[in-house]
Formats: C-alpha cells, sequence, structure tokens
C-alpha cells in the first residue's frame, strides 16, 4: 500500500504570534517555523502502517514555498521514503490546496492519504474534506484510531456523543486528530539519511492547477487583551456583580 501524507510549514505553536502593523496579516519575518502538529500525527501514523507491514511506501508532499523543503526533510526523517514539495509563494486556500493535492494524487496513485485534520495558522478543518470530494475516495475524519480489516480500513473518529466507527474501501483519505498517537522524535542518524532522500518539486502549472483566489483578506486583529479579574466578599457582591456589571444574570 502506498501512503500519501500532507504536510504543512506553520508558525511554531511555542511562537507568540503578532500581527502586522498594517494588519494585512500575520507577521512572519524571523520567526521560528514548524511542521504543523497534525501534520506529525498523519506522519507518524503512515510510519506506524509501515512498521506493522501494511504500508510498503510514503510519499510526504508539501504545498508552499522553498523553505518548506525544510519540512519535508523532517517527515522524510521521521521515516517518509520520498518527499514532493509543489511550490508556491501564493497564500493558497483550502481548495486550492485541494486542487493541487488532488493533481499530486493523480499522479502517484496512493491507496491511502493521510492529512491532519487542521493547521493551526488557518484552523480551518476543509482541505481533507475537499479532497476526499473532488478525488471521490472515502474519507475518515477526526481519527483517533486507525486499523487494518481486510482489504478494507477501519477508523475510529471522534465525533460530538463519542466516537464513531466507520469501515472505509481504499482508496481512502484519512484526517487525524490528536488522541490517534503520538509522534516520535527524529534521530540523528535519520535526520542525516534524510538528506539523501529524494525531493522532487514541482509547480502549480507543471500540474495543470490554477491557484488563483476566490478570497481576500480584508485585516487581521489581535485578540482582545482580557482584563484582569476581581475578588468579590460574598455571594450577595457576586450576584450584583453578575447583574449589573456582566450584565449575564
Amino acid at each position: 500500500m502506498k501512503v500519501l501524507v500532507a504536510v504543512k510549514r506553520v508558525v511554531d505553536y511555542n511562537v507568540k504570534v503578532r500581527v502586522k502593523p498594517d494588519q494585512s496579516g500575520v507577521d512572519l519575518a524571523n520567526v521560528k517555523m514548524s511542521m504543523n502538529p497534525f501534520c506529525e500525527i498523519a506522519v507518524e501514523e503512515a510510519v506506524r502502517l509501515k512498521e506493522r507491514g501494511i504500508a510498503s511506501e510514503i510519499v510526504a508532499v508539501s504545498v508552499g514555498p522553498a523553505a518548506a523543503q525544510e519540512q519535508l526533510r523532517t517527515a522524510l526523517a521521521l521515516g517518509a521514503d520520498r518527499a514532493i514539495l509543489v511550490e508556491t509563494d501564493e497564500e493558497l486556500g483550502s481548495l486550492a490546496v485541494a486542487k493541487l493535492l488532488k493533481a499530486v494524487v493523480d499522479k502517484e496513485q496512493p491507496q491511502l492519504v493521510i492529512t491532519g485534520k487542521q493547521a493551526i495558522d488557518s484552523d480551518n478543518n476543509q482541505t481533507g474534506q475537499m479532497l476526499a470530494a473532488l478525488t471521490g475516495y472515502a474519507q475518515g475524519t477526526f481519527a483517533s484510531k486507525v486499523e487494518q480489516a481486510g482489504d478494507k480500513l477501519k477508523v475510529t473518529r471522534e465525533i460530538d456523543g463519542g466516537l464513531q466507527t466507520l469501515e472505509l474501501s481504499l482508496p481512502a483519505i484519512v484526517t487525524t486528530d490528536l488522541r490517534l498517537n503520538e509522534p516520535r522524535y527524529a534521530s540523528l542518524p535519520n535526520i542525516m539519511k534524510a538528506k539523501k532522500k529524494p525531493l522532487e518539486t514541482v509547480k502549480p502549472a507543471d500540474l495543470g492547477v490554477s491557484v488563483a483566489s476566490t478570497l481576500k483578506v480584508l485585516k487581521v486583529e489581535a485578540p482582545a487583551e482580557r482584563q484582569a479579574g476581581i475578588k468579590v466578599g460574598s455571594v450577595a457582591e457576586l450576584v450584583e456583580k453578575l447583574k449589573n456589571e456582566a450584565k449575564v444574570i
């Protein structure tokens, strides 16, 4: 089984995000970038499938600037066999990314595509579902457990009411949730080996996909700062402030 794993370059989750003075977007100058945490989970799951003898090849793919090669090399160090970068400096929406991934899927013909359920920068939670719609593949979103069931895939997914188990016919698309696994750290020998693994770079035009956006960012604002809390001396005072100041009762 060939597994395709999508990874995204995002601002590291430990970094305090700052908005540009002109409010046109997030300031990325001299900011540490890393692989989206949900994508790390996706890579880990693909590697575990290979370790169990289910997957035969893992192909990591990313859509973004040339600097995204860093995240692809990380995926290679974690266990991917080769990587593909769809290089573009454009700010792409979920649909454009899904179309580019669909073109890669058509080219590579994987039996399984694994993506993170969302990216921590845009938080859209759209690309996996859009890719499933474009390819016509079965999909299992928010996966907390993935098992092989003969020639099918059994996916346990997290929903509002608890857990739901789906049986997917291959080829299929799975989006990963936090509780699916705990990603490993890349060892130094594997980091060195990753430098020699193949990494192919293509342009959107090479895939015959237009990345023209139908969305425009008007303004980006930082969230309002929370006001300091206060202490009250009695229940009566608490009720009075909730009623007259907070106006929640």
